[in-house]
């Protein structure tokens, strides 16, 4: 439990009250931060100390969560032979890149919610905001190329070239070799990782006012933000379709052959794929739902449209490090090959048996049992 520093809450509290006026946020900033942290945030008064107890609290919990839910995603995917497709290669850097998020964020952060200010330096400062957006564009394009196998294997079906080990390997070599080519350049002089507004967490500057610096943001929110978007709106734009046309031609087909239903394996593969889609767009939709207020407040910064407080700065970029915490919760409720996985290796954290699941797809993100409903006439 965080302890509110006395000194700290009195000085926060003389300020509330009309005294010390002059005090800023930046007061606590050490000397050799300074000349990172934008004039932008003088105008601000110190932050309630409370605020920093529960942000380090709860990047705290959020840390640890990620960290073994990953893991043990990370170990389970890659020690049962059956998950171990070409296409789980992709589930596994993504769990693995939310892993190497919060191991990396999560730390740093709490120490420095605890002493109100960044206290490890400018370089580590660097270091932690070119890892939050490592990690991140890394998820973001594995996503990307899940979403993209989805509409190889749903929409061209047995005319799609499959997924193979070694084209998985080279599609996760492409992400990583993207995410750390845009994710240096701020180190290099495009754009610069600078403290956020409560001092507390670093990442990308997007206050600085010449465009050499806002053309990064720019740039860089087409090619790891809008560009994803748009590839997986049109990959599950045609998924959608392709479910729905053949739901009904087999719906046709039952009420034709006066059957409620078609169990045959083409119907019990469709189903299947049906599921892992949706699985694989509650992922990225809770992902988008994470990163969006972090671009907005970067867009608000670089346009000068509207204010930007030291708390929503903070807020934005503690709910974009949430979404690594998303994806072991959507695997343990939705996958059963994963929760029996699950619950051979961790037999306590498992509440009920799994039912057996003789039925699977080895294409998809993972293997899940094939059920098909009755259909309607």
């Amino acid at each position: 439990m965080t302890i509110i520093n006395e000194p700290s809450f009195i000085s926060w509290a003389a300020q509330r009250g009309g005294y010390g006026g002059n005090m800023t946020v930046v007061d606590k900033v050490l000397p050799d931060m300074l000349h990172m942290v934008d004039a932008y945030w003088y105008q601000y008064p110190p932050m309630n100390p409370l605020w920093h107890g529960i942000l380090g609290f709860m990047i705290g919990v959020l840390g640890f969560i990620s960290v073994v839910g990953n893991g043990m995603v990370v170990y389970i995917f890659s020690s049962t032979k059956p998950l171990r497709t070409p296409s789980n290669l992709l589930v596994v850097n993504l769990a693995f890149s939310d892993f190497l998020m919060m191991l990396t964020m999560s730390p740093p952060m709490v120490i420095n919610c605890y002493n109100e200010t960044w206290v490890l330096g400018p370089f580590f400062c660097e270091l932690y905001g070119m890892f939050g957006s490592l990690f991140g564009c890394a998820s973001i394009w594995t996503m990307t190329f899940i979403a993209l196998d989805r509409y190889n294997v749903i929409v061209k079906g047995l005319s799609a070239q499959p997924l193979t080990k070694k084209s998985a390997m080279l599609r996760i070599l492409l992400i990583w070799a993207m995410s750390t080519g845009w994710t240096v350049a701020p180190l290099f002089g495009w754009n610069r990782y600078v403290p956020e507004g409560n001092m507390t967490a670093c990442g990308t500057d997007y206050l600085t006012k010449d465009w050499v610096s806002r053309s990064y943001i720019l740039v860089y929110s087409v090619f790891v933000y809008f560009l994803p978007l748009l590839t997986i709106i049109y990959s599950y734009w045609f998924i959608v379709q392709a479910v729905a046309a053949h739901e009904k031609s087999m719906r046709e087909q039952a009420k034709k052959m006066n059957v409620a239903s078609l169990r045959s394996s083409e119907a019990a593969q469709t189903s299947a794929e049906c599921k892992l889609a949706k699985i694989a767009l509650m992922t990225i939709a809770l992902w988008f739902f994470a990163w969006t207020p972090y671009l907005v407040t970067n867009y608000t910064g670089i346009f000068e449209s509207a204010k930007i407080s030291p708390l929503a700065t903070i807020w934005c970029s503690l709910f974009a490090k949430a979404n690594a915490v998303y994806n072991p919760i959507v695997y343990g409720i939705s996958h059963p090959k994963y929760r029996q996985a699950l619950q051979k290796k961790f037999p306590s954290l498992v509440c009920a048996a799994e039912q057996d699941d003789t039925q699977s797809t080895a294409s998809g993100v993972t293997n899940v049992q094939a059920e098909e409903k009755p259909a309607t006439a």
